[in-house]
């Protein structure tokens, strides 16, 4: 039985208490930065920015189809809030806000919604629809940046899969069986890209696509009509945040170069600057088995280096929760890059 009150699973309470950067991890110039993604994955580099004092907006996937953001989806019609509500709640200016606590919370006798969630839902059909709703929230959590959905039309997700499968709906692709291999995008008319996310996307410094889940998360936000045409357009450094797990569904097996390979195939060829990878030699203290971290081998650096990106490796893992980045670390991470 599902408790009554729950805090919504995602991780984003866990760097409310990550402290402003140093003057050294700080940017020497004004930078106006974007991550793209979304899950509980997009949060951690939201959150992390923002501790540097970087001008920080999100835009965020909207393929969701599982959950209580599924069936306010399909049983209500909504705009798909779920992604939306976690990156509004990342930015809050005061993670302890008894109202940005209460954002959080899922009704477990009433579908598992979060209170975010139907907060969103509501705000559309009684105000001027989903832009709207989500300004409001944003003012209601004092919200330190923009989110802007990618876009407004109801997407669904069309995975194939490597050994041959086609898989409808985001939430069928997580658990794939075997890895997948290429995503598209699908719907009752033509997919047009919201165009105050792509504004943001051209006027950035720095694109940061993730930590998340490659396929579902980064790549669906990514493959949206006229998105990476705006990252070519900008003059933004764009840094992809790797995995630091193996993903047993939609990246099942795959290795660092083929994690790369799947943003090439998809059209980011030549505009990705930076791949952050975890060094699993860090690792010595994990116990065995606890995670799949993501394998590659030097030769496989290389190949992409050679490809024109550059790679950096460094320890990037929470040591408690080993599958989570640690933001002080990654902070220090995008202060090399800027600086």
């Amino acid at each position: 039985m599902k408790r009554p009150f729950s805090h919504d699973p995602s991780a984003t309470a866990a760097f409310a208490a990550l402290p402003e950067a140093a003057a050294d991890e700080r940017p020497k110039r004004k930078v106006r930065a974007v991550v793209i993604g979304g899950g509980t994955g997009a949060p951690v580099s939201i959150r992390t920015l923002l501790s540097m004092g970087i001008e920080t907006s999100a835009v965020v996937v909207m393929a969701d189809d599982g959950g209580s953001t599924g069936i306010l989806r399909d049983q209500a019609g909504a705009t798909t809030p779920g992604d939306i509500r976690k990156c509004i709640t990342a930015m809050a200016a005061d993670a302890d806000d008894p109202l940005t606590k209460a954002f959080k919370v899922r009704f477990g006798f009433a579908e598992n919604h979060t209170l975010g969630n139907l907060m969103l839902s509501a705000l559309e059909v009684t105000g001027s629809g989903f832009p709207e709703a989500i300004e409001i929230c944003e003012r209601l959590l004092d919200a330190r940046g923009k989110v802007y959905p990618s876009t407004l039309d109801r997407v669904t997700l069309v995975s194939k899969t490597r050994d041959g499968r086609t898989l409808e709906g985001q939430a069928v692709a997580c658990h794939s069986r075997t890895a997948l291999k290429k995503v598209a995008l699908k719907a009752a008319g033509p997919i047009t890209a919201y165009e105050p996310a792509l504004a943001a996307i051209r006027n950035a410094d720095l694109i940061v696509l993730g930590p998340g889940s490659l396929f579902t998360s980064i790549i669906s936000c990514l493959i949206v009509p006229g998105v990476i045409d705006a990252i070519a357009a900008s003059r933004a450094e764009v840094v992809f945040v790797g995995s630091l797990a193996d993903q047993q569904g939609e990246t099942r097996g795959l290795t660092v170069v083929e994690h790369y390979g799947a943003l090439i195939d998809h059209g980011m060829g030549g505009l990705v600057d930076y791949m952050l990878l975890h060094d699993t030699r860090a690792d010595g203290d994990i116990e065995p088995g606890s995670v799949r971290r993501l394998p590659y081998v030097e030769d496989e650096l290389r190949a992409i280096e050679d490809a024109g990106t550059h790679v950096l490796v460094r320890d990037l893992a929470d040591v408690e929760r080993p599958s989570w980045h640690d933001p002080a670390k990654l902070r220090h991470v995008f202060s090399e890059v800027l600086n």
